[in-house]
């Protein structure tokens, strides 16, 4: 016992002095912002990744991330604190190991866990005693324990003696200025005590708060709850649009009335669809898991379902609005405006925009698109549009004049909406970014006959 005790302490002792080496599998939206706080925090760090040229960019101090500038990276680089490679076996020299890999859907929404037993094995292949894993991918209740475990174990070492492991969900909102990954609280839990008491040791001291619970499952569904509560809200927001559509209500006034309520309201808006890898998919790996124990979770089959038509609603309400103006969608030009999946960042991850082109390119129109975060759309193997790759048209004015129609998908703050209402024949605007009444400016829902003021509170 004492030799495993020391084990532990020598791990702790490291930890707390900062000279622990850090391995992060994977460089992507989560994996290289973390790299980044783990360097900043005085740790060492090593990063990993099968991209060559991601590997290459980053030892040159060149980031890939929108959230990581080039600057910040090239200061850790400059400095030894952080480096890069795509040698697996090296993974035998950290002492502790966050595993930052895709959990993405196959085609009938079960997870596909590749990635994360691929790293498991990686791992394998180097585990020695004294090593913490920390998983960060999200992920399902149980594949910590029932997935990454076993895999370790079969080095014949045991997990909170000779080596330690532990979930922690990432919380990267990408392009949020306001809360990024040292600032954002860090919820952790352990397969033992001991791997949860270490797994604190490191990262409470790259982030400002730590969140503990009492197990890897607690921490695994706090992640899929928190995308899920969202989900079901943003498809309770979507369900709305379409029924104010039918009211001839603005759904914009109604939803900016009921947040003035102080209390027992949260507000959530419509638009074209959900994109990025959280929302969309996070959701389905709990459906996917109870289906195991024979329960269905309805709401999120529902939402899922309510939120996965809104890019057809969106190309029918164009086909529609094209009619009124004497235009078949045939042969009709239409410009979308805004590509990625959120506003301000050049995320094309599970981005609506993609649904958008190509329900219209279907439908028989000549689709364009402009985007001042994303300058094509390339041709990957998985994206279904055609005429690939596309690229960002200019938004000139000739371009809107040329444009039968426009489809604001995504409401880029850096886009002069004014102009594109006072240039373009037809909008239709998904996000709400276009308020003031005109004629041939349409929301997701129909507006109220009669101009209604801009909302604002009586002030005593």
């Amino acid at each position: 016992m004492s030799e495993q005790v020391t084990v532990r302490e020598r791990l702790q002792a490291r930890i707390e002095a900062r000279e622990a080496v850090v391995g992060v599998i994977g460089l992507g939206y989560v994996g290289l912002p973390l790299a980044v706080e783990l360097a900043r925090s005085g740790y060492t760090v090593l990063g990993f990744d099968i991209s060559e040229r991601t590997v290459e960019g980053i030892n040159r101090g060149e980031s890939h991330i929108q959230d990581v500038s080039s600057e910040v990276l090239s200061a850790f680089t400059g400095e030894g604190l952080l480096s890069a490679t795509t040698d697996l076996k090296r993974l035998n020299e950290c002492d502790a190991i966050s595993i930052c890999v895709p959990t993405p859907l196959n085609k009938t929404k079960d997870p596909d866990l590749s990635y994360v037993a691929a790293a498991s094995d990686a791992v394998l292949e180097g585990l020695r005693p004294g090593q913490l894993v920390i998983l960060e991918s999200t992920t399902y209740p149980g594949t910590t324990r029932e997935v990454v475990l076993p895999v370790l174990e079969k080095s014949g070492l045991v997990v909170g003696e000779d080596f330690f492991l532990s979930f922690s969900p990432e919380r990267v909102d990408p392009g949020n200025p306001t809360w990024q990954t040292r600032n954002t609280p860090k919820v952790l839990g352990g397969v033992t005590p001991a791997c949860t008491e270490l797994g604190l040791a490191l990262y409470s001291r790259v982030f400002e708060t730590m969140v503990p619970v009492t197990s890897a499952e607690a921490a695994e569904l706090t992640k899929v709850y928190e995308n899920t509560f969202r989900m079901i809200n943003i498809a309770l927001a979507n369900e709305l649009a379409q029924a104010c559509d039918k009211l001839g209500v603005d759904v914009w006034e109604v939803i900016e009335a009921a947040a003035t309520k102080p209390f027992g309201f949260m507000k959530f808006t419509p638009g074209p669809g959900l994109g990025g890898h959280c929302i969309p998919l996070d959701p389905h790996y709990l459906s996917w898991k109870m289906r195991t124990l024979a329960f269905k979770t309805r709401m999120i089959e529902l939402a899922s379902e309510i939120n996965s038509e809104m890019p057809s609603f969106v190309v029918q309400k164009v086909a529609d609005c094209l009619n009124d103006h004497g235009k078949p969608v045939r042969g009709s030009r239409v410009l979308v405006l805004g590509v990625a999946y959120k506003k301000d960042i050049d995320d094309l991850r599970e981005s609506p925009a993609m649904d958008v082109i190509r329900l219209l390119q279907e439908k028989g129109a000549e689709v364009s698109f402009h985007d001042p975060f994303c300058p094509l759309i390339a041709d990957d193997g998985h994206t279904p549009i055609q005429n690939l790759p596309l690229h960002s048209q200019e938004l000139s004015d000739a371009v809107l004049e040329a444009s039968d129609a426009v489809v604001v998908v995504t409401d880029h703050s850096s886009v002069d909406y004014a102009r594109v209402a006072e240039k373009a024949r037809l909008v239709v605007d998904t996000r709400g970014v276009m308020r003031e009444p005109q004629q041939h400016v349409v929301g997701l829902s129909r507006r109220a006959p009669k101009s209604v003021p801009a909302l604002r509170l009586a002030v005593a």
